[in-house]
């Protein structure tokens, strides 16, 4: 598995990444990525099929102009910024594979995404589990959510570790999402959410050692980046289709 370490420098690019590279590699038969980034600005992501209306305050994001995307795969909506480390998983699609069914992939993933915070983290005390479809908790409290896209060949599996986020911006900028796993119940999200209190790079180390991505991702698509996040990312049309 390659390694691409890298954050582009607009939230529309970094956004468009991860397709780009889902795409890259469905059409060239590419090996498979692990990727990481940190957003030094704040913005809100929507998953594919949210209403904005519903599930952003709006108003708020307006007045401290905090950009509102909307990103390739489903699941709920986020907050990014700074403290907040996303990765990527690019992986074949093998038939007969944990990877051949969304919900064999979403268990084996997570699985593997456990053992590897565990191990950053040393301490027994803390226990990590998978809860809803693809959370990862301490306790009963979220740390990381989780998201998939599908192709043929290959599948995107991307989500967010809240290392040292500054929680309470969570509810200036998000309403109290539609829908919700019922271990939640209810809970705002400054007590539904919590963070790892590690280092970005003990993470990355454990999530990489994990999955096996030893080399670098030298040949990046980066000029299907550029285009994706100009000509998508960027645009009303896809940001604010519902």
């Amino acid at each position: 598995m390659k390694l691409f370490d890298f954050t582009f420098n607009s939230p529309e690019e970094n956004l468009a990444a991860d397709e780009a590279l889902l795409d890259w590699c469905e059409e060239n038969e590419c090996e498979e990525i692990l990727r990481f980034w940190e957003s030094p600005e704040y913005f809100v992501v929507v998953g594919y099929a949210n209403k904005i209306a519903t599930e952003v305050n709006v108003g708020n994001c307006e007045m401290k102009k905090i950009p509102i995307l909307r990103r390739c795969s489903g699941g709920g909506t986020v907050l990014q910024g700074r403290g907040c480390l996303n990765y990527a998983l690019v992986l074949r699609i093998a038939e007969n594979s944990p990877l051949a069914g969304i919900t064999s992939a979403n268990k084996f993933i997570m699985e593997q995404n456990q053992v590897a915070i565990e191990s950053a983290i040393h301490n027994p005390s803390s226990a990590i589990t998978v809860r809803g479809c693809t959370d990862l908790v301490i306790g009963d409290k979220k740390f990381s959510g989780n998201s998939q896209r599908r192709r043929k060949n290959f599948l995107l599996f991307h989500g967010t570790f809240l290392l040292d986020f500054d929680l309470k911006l969570v509810s200036e900028f998000l309403q109290m999402p539609s829908k919700q796993p019922d271990y939640r119940s209810d809970r705002s999200h400054d007590k539904f959410l919590t963070n790892l209190n590690l280092s970005a790079d003990k993470v990355k180390a454990t999530t990489q050692k994990i999955w096996n991505a030893k080399s670098p991702l030298k040949n990046p698509p980066l000029k299907k980046i550029s285009e994706l996040a100009k000509e998508k990312y960027s645009t009303r049309e896809w940001n604010w289709k519902f």
